[in-house]
């Protein structure tokens, strides 16, 4: 059987819209990482997706750290269990080592030594310039060559973003704000491999193909083969002719009615190859959501199931009105509909909705 769009994502509804999961800690471990490059992220995913899930609950899960976020995978930021955070770990350190040492000049071993250099400074809490410091100190001593590449341009966020460090605000901020964070290392809890990295992106996002897999993870395809041949998964053919993958036991395919308001680089995008995003949104929608000058994506509007718009409560305001906008040509949402994902959206905020506007995009 060919797999249809309409299948894997009634596959991916699943297991990222599942049953209540009880605490916070729970919750993030069932969907898997949420993608966190704006803090305030893993709030609106979690109560799009557990309506009721409060400010003061998620902020203390990270405050007690049964959550953390940091620089993980394809150098981005992801909130997850401590057991997700160590997969995602592995997966920086498989995607992204050999990358970081060609671009230092240095070799793999040395690159692992100074990794291990910058989470044995951080076992007390550091800003991001102690630890740039430190990053320039160790390579004057033993990589001078590498300067140069450490101080500028990409080189300057290696001692931050290797995946081993998570950070928390400094001064007393909220844990959705954007200020000056500080970090210490993490903890890893137990060990992973390529295998426990393929089969956490399988479990909050299959079934998938490799192409996904590896874009997600920032893993090689090499990699992630050589992973997939020890699973020995069943595969399917999908919809563009790529081979789909799931784990044994995957709960059955959901349908997903009413509104939902996701945040920026939700899973329902960022979980799977850009070229291969159509089981949530259509390409033509696509490409007006995602800013592919800056990277940016603009949160979207979840309509039964399919991504059919975007929204936004702009500003840092206790108060502030809710803009929506949906697609020429999908569903347009019912205003009736919008009441419990303004609801779930002003819990997880801890904000008011003051106003809610509904507009059709015509570009």
């Amino acid at each position: 059987m060919v797999l249809r769009w309409e299948d894997l994502a009634g596959a991916a509804l699943a297991r990222q819209f599942p049953s209540p999961a009880g605490d916070v800690a729970a919750a993030v471990d069932a969907i898997g990482a949420v993608q966190t490059q704006t803090a305030r992220s893993a709030f609106l995913g979690l109560g799009a997706r557990f309506p009721g899930t409060s400010h003061a609950a998620i902020s203390a899960a990270y405050a007690d750290g049964a959550i953390v976020r940091g620089s993980t995978i394809r150098g981005t930021v992801h909130t997850a269990s401590r057991r997700g955070y160590t997969v995602l770990a592995e997966a920086t350190r498989l995607g992204q080592h050999r990358r970081w040492a060609r671009m230092l000049g240095v070799s793999d071993a040395e690159l692992a030594r100074l990794w291990l250099s910058i989470e044995d400074y951080a076992r007390r809490w550091r800003t991001p310039e102690e630890l740039r410091e430190h990053l320039l100190a160790w390579v004057d001593e033993h990589a001078p060559g590498a300067r140069r590449a450490a101080e500028t341009g990409p080189g300057r966020s290696l001692a931050l973003g290797h995946g081993g460090l998570v950070p928390r605000p400094a001064s007393g901020e909220r844990w959705e704000g954007q200020g000056a964070p500080v970090y210490a290392t993490f903890d890893r809890a137990g060990s992973a491999t390529a295998a426990d990295v393929v089969r956490l992106h399988l479990a909050a996002h299959g079934p998938a193909s490799r192409h996904d897999i590896a874009w997600w993870s920032g893993m090689g395809l090499r990699v992630v083969d050589e992973a997939l041949s020890d699973l020995g998964l069943v595969a399917e053919e999908g919809p563009d002719g790529r081979t789909y993958v799931d784990l044994p036991g995957a709960p059955p395919p959901r349908e997903l009615p009413g509104v939902r308001l996701l945040p920026e680089f939700d899973a329902l995008l960022c979980g799977y190859d850009p070229r291969a995003r159509d089981r949530f949104v259509a390409p033509e929608h696509h490409r007006r959501l995602w800013n592919q000058a800056n990277g940016m994506l603009l949160p979207p509007l979840l309509v039964d199931g399919r991504i059919g718009g975007w929204w936004r409560a702009a500003g840092t305001a206790r108060r502030r009105p809710l803009e929506v906008t949906w697609f020429a040509g999908t569903r347009r949402p019912r205003s009736a509909e919008l009441d419990e994902p303004v609801a779930a959206l002003e819990a997880a905020l801890d904000i008011t909705v003051t106003t809610v506007s509904l507009t059709r995009d015509t570009a």
